[in-house]
C-alpha cells in the first residue's frame, strides 16, 4: 500500500497527465478548425474581344420645330385646333379678322382697273400718234412725248398690280395653316387675342416621326472616338450604331445615327455638342425626354475581364481574391478599367490563367483553405452587354 505521501505524488502525476491530454486535444481542435476549408463560388477570368461603349447624357429635341408667327396683325377671330393635336401640312391652325384686308384688297383692285384703263388709253395715243407722224402731221417730239406718257401709265399699272398682289396676299395670311407635319403645344393662343405680325408667336410645333437627341461629350472622348474612322466626324462609322436609355430604365427599340455636329467646342464647357437622329413612328420620344446615349467605341483585342462582384474596393485599391493551384485564398491588387456589362476590363493584375472568387469573400482570409465551386457566367446572369 502507498503512504499518504505517495498517494498524494500519484495523483499530481495523474492531474499533470489529464492537463496534458486537454491541451493537447485542444490544440488537435484548434488545427482542425484551420484546416477545414471556407466554401466559395469562382469563375475562370475571361479574355476576348469587346466593343467599349461611350455614355453620355442626352436630351430629346423636336425636329423641323418652328415657332408660328403671324404675317398679319388682327384678333384671332376663330381656332380650328386644340394644344396637342397631332397636325398635318397645312392644316387650317387659326384664323385672323380679316375685313381690313379685304377692304384693302377691293381698293387697290379698283386702282389697278382705273390704272390698266389709263395705259391703255395711252397705248391707243401712241399707235394714233405713230400714224400722224407718218403723215407728217405732228412733229417726232410729240410722239416721244406720247411714249413716255405710256409707260409712265404702265409702270403705274405694274405698281397697283403688285399692290392687289399684296393685299391677295394679306387675305390669305389670315388663315394660318402648319407648316409641317407634327405636334403642336398647349400654349397656343386663345380666340380674341390681338397678334402682331412678324412677333406674336400663335404656337409651337414639331415634327413627330423623327427627333434628334442632343448630348456633349469631351474633347478627349471625341479624340479617342476619331481613332475608329479617319474621315469626317459627320461622315465617319462611329456613330452609326446609337443607342439610348429613356429615364424609366428602357432600351428605345429602334437604332439612331449621329447626323449633326457643332464646328467648335463650347467656350465655356469645352465639349462638342452632337445630335443622334431617331426614328419616332409611334411617337414615344417627346422633346424634353432625358435620355442616357450610348455608342459603340474601340474594339480592344484580347481584353482580360472579370466581374464586378468579384472586385473590392479597399480605400484606393482594388482587390480581388485569387484561387491558387493549392485552392488557398491569395489577394491580388488591380488595376480597372471602364466597366463593360456585368464586368470590369483590367489593365493590370490578372492573366486568363486566374481564378477568383466570386462568392463567399466575406468569408475569406489570405492564407485560408477554399472549398471551390467554379461556376459560368450564365449561371451568374453575367453579361458582357450592358
Amino acid at each position: 500500500m502507498l503512504s499518504a505521501k505517495g498517494r498524494k505524488s500519484c495523483c499530481v502525476g495523474l492531474g499533470a497527465i489529464m492537463i496534458g491530454l486537454i491541451i493537447t486535444g485542444c490544440g488537435s481542435t484548434k488545427t482542425m478548425v484551420q484546416e477545414k476549408a471556407v466554401p466559395v463560388k469562382a469563375i475562370k477570368v475571361i479574355q476576348q474581344d469587346v466593343t467599349r461603349s461611350n455614355e453620355y447624357a442626352g436630351q430629346v429635341q423636336g425636329k423641323n420645330e418652328v415657332k408660328i408667327q403671324a404675317r398679319v396683325s388682327g384678333n384671332i377671330v376663330e381656332k380650328m385646333v386644340s394644344g396637342g393635336d397631332v397636325v398635318k401640312k397645312g392644316q387650317p391652325l387659326f384664323r385672323i379678322d380679316s375685313i381690313q384686308y379685304e377692304s384693302a384688297l377691293l381698293s387697290a383692285q379698283a386702282q389697278l382697273v382705273q390704272a390698266e384703263a389709263n395705259w391703255e388709253n395711252s397705248r391707243i395715243d401712241t399707235e394714233r400718234y405713230q400714224n400722224l407722224l407718218n403723215a407728217a402731221a405732228i412733229s417726232e417730239q410729240r410722239l416721244t412725248t406720247q411714249k413716255a406718257t405710256e409707260r409712265q401709265n404702265e409702270a403705274v399699272a405694274a405698281s397697283y398690280r403688285a399692290l392687289v398682289k399684296k393685299a391677295q396676299d394679306d387675305v390669305n395670311s389670315t388663315l394660318v395653316v402648319s407648316p409641317v407635319d407634327g405636334r403642336i403645344d398647349v400654349n397656343d393662343v386663345s380666340v380674341g387675342t390681338y397678334v402682331q405680325a412678324g412677333s406674336t408667336t400663335l404656337v409651337t410645333m414639331g415634327a413627330l416621326d423623327s427627333v434628334f437627341v442632343q448630348f456633349n461629350m469631351s474633347e478627349n472622348e471625341y479624340l479617342s472616338l476619331r481613332q475608329v474612322s479617319q474621315n469626317h466626324i459627320a461622315n465617319s462609322g462611329w456613330g452609326d450604331d446609337v443607342m439610348i436609355t429613356l429615364s424609366n430604365g428602357a432600351v428605345y427599340p429602334i437604332k439612331g445615327k449621329v447626323t449633326q455636329a457643332d464646328r467648335g467646342l463650347s467656350n465655356n464647357s469645352g465639349t462638342l455638342t452632337l445630335k443622334a437622329s431617331f426614328a419616332n413612328p409611334d411617337g414615344i420620344l417627346i422633346p424634353g425626354m432625358f435620355a442616357r446615349i450610348k455608342i459603340p467605341g474601340i474594339p480592344e483585342k484580347n481584353a482580360i475581364l472579370v466581374p464586378q462582384r468579384a472586385v473590392q474596393q479597399i480605400l484606393d485599391k482594388s482587390l480581388v481574391t485569387i484561387v491558387n493551384a493549392e485552392n488557398i485564398a491569395e489577394p491580388r491588387s488591380v488595376i480597372l478599367g471602364e466597366k463593360v456589362g456585368s464586368y470590369y476590363l483590367v489593365k493590370e493584375g490578372l492573366t486568363a490563367n486566374d481564378t477568383v472568387v466570386v462568392e463567399g469573400l466575406t468569408k475569406v482570409q489570405e492564407g485560408m483553405a477554399l472549398d471551390v465551386t467554379i461556376v459560368t457566367p450564365d449561371e451568374l446572369e453575367l453579361s458582357i452587354n450592358s
